[in-house]
């Protein structure tokens, strides 16, 4: 069933942008029919020829019944004599205003006010208490994590709570244990969550006020706001459960946590265009959204639900909303809220098992890209993360919740993206651990006497999992694979893949010294040049439907890096040549971004960090080639550990690629192959690649994962046989008992089961289906 509004405008969402004197008058029109018959305040807005209900059931508005005489009794309550009779209760039921008297309000001068029409009143409807005394049936009877009044904590193994005393039979027969004024809840036979009321907490009491100011914000247009965040944003990143939060709005807004009302609504407003009832009105003010967003975000981490895990996700989604601070909170209330557990066997409802997945792979792709972006290590550990694979079963929404307005995003395909997406980041995962920690750092120091060629070996499953990746790509998530009038968001994807590809070349390409074979250097810049004129095109081939979609958070960093990597190839080119091939391939990058931008106001950040990162240190590249640059760093890096160490080629264990889930990549751009006349870097052939000399006889230059840079419009030729010439060999891809190799590194957040017992398939497969 297709549970969104009809049209943005909702019953309860607004009264009138009147004043009361304008209610007053405004009596003297009769109500409609409907109205009638609801006993329903009619509004008409000025210009119409439906009230405001009519207009959202979408009927006919007619005037033909003929009026009720008026009873007494009942018109004493309305707020019409109350406003002669009961002056206080016409100001209970008015909503504040915005004044200096208001200290939950921000106080800014008269100058500073954005235009905005009339002050629109909003719900004054109490919130539900307790879900647990909802009468009729409610999908948030015995939610764990969004209760209304009490707020969870798990409880860990090395609490104050004795583990083995949860464990007794006495308390696995019931629900909760009183503890005081909190209460124990056993999720199932181990683990326990303690349950605290909210009431007492940092500003509680201002819940309400806040709420309201918000909504007040964005009033009359709340419901068209939600409508629009459904449509375009939640698709392709659904870490909401779309009835759990329409059935809360649908009762007022004032249940939702402050700064998760907010976010949907600052997310919405970025295509306020998109809504036929909005794209002509003036937008709300969005810095005071931002403003109210983040200050009650400081004051719910101190009662921590699931909401504020999605309130923190939303508002780092924002163009300029990352923050690494903001990331590192989220990790920690997570834990807090148990999502790195498995919650497979909970006795909680099973759409929150199913949103808890959600968010905790989505709280891990933050973590992991955070990382990525601001060079930071890691805050989720392997050894403490036990989510399960996400399966369809995980997904409330199908194609029948599907919006068919102009501009919306496909759910299945938004559904397949999300998971991609996760695979993709547990490979960027493995990479970030194998070659950006300190300790990688140290063991790369260690090996400089080897060269490159350790890195190469290193690097080498994770180029197995991309390929793997690449091959199982759904046909639906390729770039060309738009549909009419559908925005599509799988340009972040593919965007997310180039810069997986380029942080493991930028380490090779750093890694390059004179103590490696000059054939071996040669090899190791073509693939990466291949790389990225690869994700050059991708970029200047993004159509309007990629563009204006949803990106994901790190999308204006992976843009950025793009040009960072052009810098690299520039400031470590050994020809004159190279030197001007690069610093026209970043002029003309910058000039595909300014382009671009034109059709996405978010590139304009990627624009400012390019200009940032590299505007002013390519100043200081030399015009001439300079080998001691780069060739001789790891010479000195050596001359610091006099200890020779012998090579460690033979025995080296390697991160387990193939036993993990890889399902989804981009097809290469055809430009890949060299234009004619460009001697700047050149491929060898297999015969007339030197033989190599070093601590491994048997390692020839031409084996390497990346030696070919030919045509990449498919993945043949770069994985293909070598047997040709033209690819790399077979034998040198299919590594002995790969599965067996023991990584460090053991996620299985994308792993399903095969029907036979003990195999594995990717999570791509298992949610896709045996016939893919």
């Amino acid at each position: 069933m297709n549970h969104r509004a009809e049209q943005p405008i909702s019953p309860n969402d607004s009264y009138s942008g009147q004043t009361d004197s304008a209610l007053l008058k405004s009596r003297s029109r009769r109500p409609c029919d409907s109205c009638r018959r609801r006993k329903s305040r009619c509004e008409m807005i000025d210009g119409t020829t439906s009230c405001v209900l009519c207009r959202f059931h979408r009927q006919e508005c007619t005037f033909l019944a003929h009026p009720q005489p008026r009873k007494r009794k009942a018109a004493s309550l309305s707020e019409e004599e109350g406003a002669h009779g009961n002056p206080s209760r016409v100001a209970a039921r008015r909503p504040p205003q915005l004044s200096s008297d208001n200290p939950w309000l921000p106080r800014r001068s008269s100058g500073d006010l954005p235009h905005r029409p009339a002050q629109h009143a909003i719900r004054q409807d109490p919130p539900i208490d307790d879900y647990a005394n909802l009468k009729g049936p409610s999908l948030l009877k015995k939610t764990l994590g969004l209760q209304n009044h009490r707020h969870s904590r798990f409880v860990g193994p090395t609490s104050e709570y004795e583990q083995l005393l949860l464990e007794l039979d006495a308390y696995n027969d019931k629900d909760e244990v009183l503890v005081g004024a909190s209460a124990l809840r056993k999720v199932n036979n181990t683990d326990a969550f303690i349950l605290s009321p909210d009431e007492g907490t940092r500003n509680h009491e201002d819940e309400i006020m806040d709420l309201d100011a918000i909504e007040m914000i964005v009033a009359p247009h709340g419901q068209a706001l939600v409508h629009l965040y459904f449509r375009i944003v939640h698709p392709s990143f659904p870490i909401l459960h779309k009835k759990v939060f329409l059935e809360k709005y649908q009762r007022t807004h004032r249940e939702f946590s402050p700064p998760l009302l907010a976010a949907v609504y600052i997310l919405a407003l970025n295509w306020w265009s998109y809504s036929s009832e909005l794209a002509l009105l003036p937008k709300p003010d969005v810095p005071e959204l931002e403003r109210m967003a983040f200050k009650t975000m400081n004051d719910i981490i101190h009662r921590p639900k699931l909401s504020t895990i999605q309130a923190g996700l939303l508002l780092l989604q924002r163009p300029e909303g990352d923050s690494w601070a903001l990331t590192t909170q989220l990790v920690g209330l997570g834990q807090d809220l148990g999502l790195h557990l498995d919650c497979s066997n909970w006795r909680i409802p099973t759409w929150e098992r199913g949103l808890r997945k959600r968010l905790a792979w989505a709280l891990f792709m933050q973590d992991k890209w955070g990382s990525l972006v601001h060079g930071r290590p890691s805050h989720i550990p392997t050894t403490d993360w036990a989510v399960k694979p996400l399966s369809e079963s995980d997904f409330p929404e199908s194609a029948a919740d599907e919006d068919d307005e102009d501009g919306s995003t496909e759910v299945e395909k938004g559904r397949s993206l999300f998971c991609e997406m996760i695979t993709l980041t547990e490979i960027l995962a493995v990479i970030l651990s194998d070659f950006y920690t300190l300790k990688a750092e140290e063991d790369i120091r260690k090996h400089s006497r080897d060269g490159v060629r350790w890195i190469l070996e290193k690097a080498k499953p994770s180029q197995l999992a991309l390929k793997q990746w690449f091959v199982q790509m759904p046909p639906p998530l390729k770039m060309e694979n738009v549909t009419m009038r559908k925005l599509s968001s799988t340009g972040y994807l593919h965007l997310g893949y180039y810069a997986v590809e380029i942080t493991l070349h930028r380490r090779i390409i750093r890694s390059l010294s004179s103590l490696d074979d000059p054939s071996l250097t040669i090899i190791c810049r073509t693939a990466a040049r291949a790389r990225l004129i690869s994700a050059m095109d991708f970029v200047q081939g993004l159509r309007p439907e990629h563009l204006q979609s949803f990106w994901y958070s790190a999308s204006k960093y992976c843009f950025a890096l793009i040009g960072t990597f052009v810098s690299l190839l520039w400031v470590t080119a050994q020809e004159k040549e190279q030197i001007e091939f690069y610093k026209a391939k970043l002029e003309e990058y910058r000039w595909t971004l300014r382009l671009s931008s034109k059709s996405a106001d978010f590139l304009e950040r990627a624009i400012s960090m390019l200009a940032t990162s590299t505007g002013v240190l390519v100043k200081a590249i030399p015009e001439k080639p300079n080998a001691g640059i780069t060739l001789n760093i790891a010479k000195n890096n050596n001359n610091s550990n006099m200890k020779s160490r012998p090579s460690s080629y033979g025995t080296h264990t390697y991160p387990d690629s193939a036993s993990r889930s890889h399902s989804a990549p981009h097809e290469h751009s055809g430009s890949e192959s060299f234009e004619e006349g460009q001697t700047a870097e050149h491929t060898p052939d297999v015969e007339d690649t030197p033989p190599t000399t070093g601590p491994n006889d048997d390692f020839m230059s031409d084996q390497l994962w990346f030696a070919n840079a030919g045509q990449l419009d498919d993945v043949d030729p770069v994985y293909a046989d070598g047997s040709n010439g033209s690819g790399m060999p077979q034998a040198f891809l299919e590594i002995g008992n790969i599965e067996q190799a023991d990584n460090g590194y053991g996620f299985r957040g994308y792993e399903g089961q095969d029907h036979e017992e003990g195999s594995r398939m990717s999570a791509g497969e298992a949610y896709r289906g045996k016939d893919g």
